[in-house]
C-alpha cells in the first residue's frame, strides 16, 4: 500500500511551525513549499543490513528534528537506501510523527542498478531483467551503466515508488544526463533527452511524480565548450516543447560547496547572448536548487583555511562552517548532507541553530 499525497504549502508550513523557534531562518519558501535549509542525503555506505538500520534511525531522527528534505537515488547502495528511507517514512507516518504533505522526497534514476546486492554475473542479470523485458536495447547504454529510455525511466519510477512506499515522488531527477554526452553526438543527446522528458511529463500527468529535473555532477559546472556541458535554457526549451508552458521541469541538483563554488562564481550558461552562472538561470525560472556534496564527502569537515573562521564566528567546527556557507547561498533550496548516523543528524542540525548569513555577509565572502 503506497502512501498518497506529496509535499504541499500547507503541510510544509505546518512542519515549519514546529521548529521555527529552535531553528531560526532554517526554513525558506520555494515554489510555495517551506523546506529545511539542510537535507539528508543517503549516498554513502556499504549495502548491508547494518547500514540499512543506521539509515532508518538517521531518517527518523531527521524527520523528528527539523529536516523535511530527503534525497536519494534508486542506485544508491543497490536500492537499499530507498528501501531504508521507505521503512523510516512508513513508521513515521503510522506513528503520527510526520505527515506525507510535510516532507519533500527526491530521488533519481538513469543508472543501471542491482536489487539489494551485486549478482554473480551482472551482465546476465541486466540481460534477463532489463533488456529481455524490452526496457532498452544494448545500444541505448553508455559507459556500461547509463540509460534514459522512456521505458526504463517508467520502470525505475515504479521501482522507486515501491521502495519509498509513496504514490507520488516529489522530485524525480534524471541522474547525471551529461554521462550520455561523453558517448553520443549532441544531436542524438537532444533526441534522447526529449524522449526522456516526454516520459517524465507523462509520469507527472499520472501523479507518479510531482515535478522533475536534472541531478548533475559536471554538466552545469563546466564551460559551454566542454563535451559534458549542459545548457539549462536549452533543456527548459525542450521541456516546453514536450510539456507546454506548464511543464514540470522545476528542479536542478548540482555539487556546490566551499571547494566547488562554480554555481555562483562561474558563468557556464548563456542567456540572450550573455554568460551567467547556473544559479542565476535557476532563480530566473523560480526553480528548486539542491546542493549536493555540501561537505564534499567529508573532505570539508576539517582543515578549512583560518579565514573561514572569521566568516562564521558563531560556529565552532569546520563541518558547520561548510554547511553554513551552502545554506546561506541565495537561491539554494537545501544543502544536502550525507547522514548515515543519528549523531550526524544532531551535529549537522546544530548549524541550523545559527541563522544563515545575510546577503551582505555572503557577498563579502566573495569580495575577500
Amino acid at each position: 500500500m503506497l502512501t498518497p499525497g506529496h509535499a504541499t504549502s500547507d503541510g510544509t508550513e505546518r512542519y515549519r511551525r514546529r521548529f521555527e523557534a529552535k531553528l531560526p531562518g532554517h526554513f525558506r519558501q520555494f515554489q510555495g513549499l517551506w523546506l529545511s535549509s539542510i537535507g539528508i542525503g543517503t549516498y554513502l555506505g556499504d549495502p548491508t543490513a547494518a547500514i540499512d538500520a543506521l539509515y532508518r534511525e538517521a531518517v527518523a531522527d531527521a524527520l523528528e528534528s527539523g529536516i523535511n528534505v530527503i534525497d536519494t537515488a534508486v542506485n544508491y547502495r543497490h536500492q537499499r537506501s530507498e528501501r531504508a528511507i521507505g521503512q523510516a517514512l512508513s513508521q513515521a507516518f503510522s506513528a503520527g510523527k510526520v505527515q506525507r504533505d510535510e516532507v519533500l522526497i527526491a530521488t533519481k534514476g538513469s543508472f543501471l542498478n542491482f536489487d539489494g546486492r551485486e549478482p554473480e554475473d551482472p551482465s546476465e542479470y541486466f540481460q534477463r531483467t532489463l533488456i529481455d523485458a524490452g526496457l532498452f536495447r544494448p545500444e541505448d547504454v553508455v559507459a556500461g551503466c547509463h540509460v534514459m529510455t522512456p521505458k526504463y525511466l517508467e520502470n525505475q519510477i515504479e521501482v522507486s515508488r515501491r521502495n519509498l512506499g509513496v504514490e507520488t515522488l516529489d522530485v524525480y531527477f534524471l541522474h547525471n544526463p551529461e554521462t550520455q554526452l561523453s558517448h553520443v553526438a549532441r544531436q542524438e543527446f537532444q533526441r534522447r533527452m526529449r524522449a526522456a522528458l516526454s516520459a517524465l511529463e507523462k509520469a507527472a500527468s499520472e501523479g507518479k511524480i510531482h515535478c522533475y529535473g536534472t541531478a548533475t555532477w559536471n554538466g552545469y559546472r563546466v564551460q559551454p565548450d566542454s563535451r559534458e556541458a549542459l545548457s539549462l535554457p536549452e533543456l527548459l526549451r525542450l521541456a516546453e516543447e514536450v510539456g507546454g508552458k506548464g511543464h514540470h521541469f522545476r528542479a536542478v541538483q548540482l555539487p556546490y560547496n566551499l571547494a566547488m563554488p562554480e554555481a555562483v562564481s562561474l558563468p557556464t550558461q548563456r542567456v540572450d547572448g550573455k554568460a551567467v552562472p547556473i544559479l542565476q538561470v535557476a532563480r530566473d525560472h523560480k526553480m528548486l536548487v539542491f546542493a549536493s556534496a555540501s561537505l564534499l564527502q567529508q573532505r570539508l569537515t576539517e582543515g578549512l583555511p583560518p579565514e573561514t573562521h572569521a566568516w562564521f564566528p558563531s560556529l565552532e567546527k569546520d563541518a558547520q562552517r561548510a554547511i553554513q556557507f551552502v545554506r546561506s547561498t541565495p537561491g539554494i533550496s537545501a544543502a544536502l548532507v550525507g547522514m548515515s548516523r543519528r549523531g550526524h543528524v544532531a551535529e549537522n542540525l546544530r548549524t541550523a541553530q545559527t541563522p544563515p548569513l545575510s546577503l551582505q555577509q555572503f557577498r563579502d565572502i566573495f569580495r575577500k
